[in-house]
């Protein structure tokens, strides 16, 4: 999907600088994903005190082969 953006050059050239990426479009990219990831996290906070656990649970026992 072809979409145009005004971005503020500064803001592009010190992505591209930083993040070592080698084009514009590659920089959106990149933070595109960045905002979704710290997104989705951040969901996942919202989540802390709302989910029931086992105090006792021993979860590395699982990974015992038996």
């Amino acid at each position: 999907m072809a979409t145009n953006l005004d971005i503020d050059r500064e803001l592009i050239e010190k992505a591209l600088s930083l993040g070592g990426k080698k084009t514009k479009k590659a920089v959106v990219i990149a933070a595109l994903e960045e905002y979704i990831r710290r997104h989705e996290q951040m969901k996942i906070v919202d989540l802390f005190g709302e989910i029931e656990f086992e105090a006792g649970y021993d979860y590395k026992k699982q990974r015992k082969k038996q």
